[in-house]
């Protein structure tokens, strides 16, 4: 299949499957379908992220970027139920399985948005995120990721915090090493089966601008 799971509208057909996951100590029922970011499976990065990451504050608003199907959002939305959760993806399937699979959870903490559209409101209402966790498309490539990380990385509170899950192989070390050249404050927080958990807050001078 030559679509990749960051289409907008995947092709392939919605062939849907229940799954039940342990996700950070909850089980949840949850809905996966083919065409979005690990559909059979909760993905090993995203493990390894929410096996490492501390509990969110109990308030704030939390982004969960590049949601799939959902396994960080619900993570999210259980710890912090006074907090608002903003799920969003390029992907119109993956977003529509975010919302039913929280909906599913009971968790009314949680609202799903199309990353561009999220992106332009967020700015134009000066919106701050207090938090933000991701398993990043790595695979979109370094000029086009290192452009989305910056984009919602400028959306951080001043005291907020960005977790990412990064493959080694895949240039977790050289991606600390720019972001911290972009005036970032990063941090290698967790080393495990190949992967790298990051922090990301903002540096004592600020971000590079542009």
């Amino acid at each position: 299949m030559s679509e990749h799971y960051f289409t907008a509208s995947p092709a392939v057909e919605a062939e849907e499957r229940a799954h039940r996951f342990t996700i950070r100590g909850v089980e949840h029922a949850v809905v996966t379908a083919s065409g979005v970011f690990s559909a059979d499976r909760l993905d090993k990065g995203t493990q390894v992220l929410l096996d490492h990451v501390p509990d969110p504050p109990k308030t704030g608003t939390f982004l969960d970027l590049g949601c799939g199907w959902g396994p960080i959002t619900l993570a999210l939305a259980a710890a912090a139920p006074g907090a608002t959760v903003l799920a969003t993806d390029v992907n119109e399937r993956s977003l529509a399985l975010t919302a039913r699979n929280a909906a599913a959870a009971g968790l009314d903490n949680v609202r799903t948005s199309q990353a561009e559209a999220l992106l332009a409101e967020l700015r134009q209402t000066s919106t701050p995120v207090d938090l933000i966790w991701s398993n990043p498309p790595v695979r979109i490539g370094k000029d086009a990721l290192h452009e989305l990380l910056l984009s919602w990385l400028a959306l951080l509170s001043a005291d907020g915090e960005a977790w990412l899950v990064v493959l080694k192989n895949l240039g977790a070390d050289s991606l600390a090493t720019w972001l911290t050249g972009q005036g970032w404050d990063v941090s290698r927080q967790a080393s495990s089966k190949g992967f790298r958990v990051l922090r990301v807050r903002r540096g004592p001078d600020g971000p590079v601008d542009g």
